[in-house]
């Protein structure tokens, strides 16, 4: 088995030190490829090392970390650093994901390493983390408002209501600005989920559009519909299997 590798995401100097020296102590085979000190340089980490395992502070400057996990829970296996409360804390113990209480316990960092070995061993993260997420976070509509989309050697956050629309690419998704094209390290189906239906429509099963960037909706030759975008000259096909959003247009 590889090496694990790890990311620690802690804005507090002393207690990203601390849980440092004391991951060395407890597992001395995780290698900590990088540390940031907020949100932000939490995204590039992910982005830039791919670690197995991320330790995410939820209070942070930039982006917190339920922001943060949200983008990153089909990437690598997330414990958070927390200073909530008991019952806050209750939705952790579904198990999807793991938690560190602040001050940070000798004892209670040896379970969670012991937890992540296990689902290391076991595979990728499980999908259903985002479900964990909603709950934790208390807002189980809750959509996002931006993307954070990898760019030459930075991450940039591109805000939904920018985005005309998005295209699958294998395993990849192909974002669409009107004046840009980003390629994000997840799936379609993933992305989709993550934004808000009422507002991005998946019109083929490879395309989601902003219906906000939808100029107008026509027939062609063939009698498929078409979808022509107010800011980008491309038009987009609409399969038969979701003709029946546009109806009423």
């Amino acid at each position: 088995m590889h090496q694990p590798t790890g990311v620690i995401a802690e804005d507090e100097p002393l207690l990203r030190s601390e849980l440092r020296e004391a991951l060395a102590k407890l597992w001395p085979e995780l290698r900590i490829c990088a540390e940031a000190t907020d949100g932000i340089e939490a995204l590039q980490a992910v982005e830039r090392h791919s670690p197995q395992v991320l330790f995410l502070d939820i209070q942070m400057p930039a982006l917190n970390g339920l922001e943060v996990a949200r983008q990153v829970v089909d990437k690598t296996h997330v414990v958070f650093i927390t200073a909530y409360d008991q019952h806050a804390l209750e939705a952790f113990e579904q198990g999807a994901v793991d938690y560190l209480h602040k001050p940070i316990s000798y004892a209670r960092l040896v379970t969670s390493i012991e937890r992540l070995k296990s689902r290391l061993a076991a595979g990728p993260p499980a999908i259903d983390v985002a479900e964990v997420l909603r709950e934790i976070s208390g807002q189980a509509h809750q959509y996002l408002n931006w993307l954070a989309v990898p760019h030459a050697n930075e991450v940039r956050l591109v805000m939904t209501d920018e985005i005309c629309y998005l295209q699958a690419d294998n395993k990849y998704t192909s974002v669409f600005t009107p004046t840009a094209e980003f390629l994000l390290s997840s799936t379609l189906k993933l992305v989709r989920e993550k934004l808000d239906p009422k507002v991005f429509w998946q019109i083929h099963r490879s395309t989601v559009v902003n219906v906000a960037a939808i100029q107008a909706v026509h027939r062609s030759f063939r009698g498929s519909l078409e979808i022509q975008l107010k800011r980008r000259t491309e038009t987009l096909a609409v399969s038969s299997a979701y003709a029946h959003l546009f109806r009423h247009l």
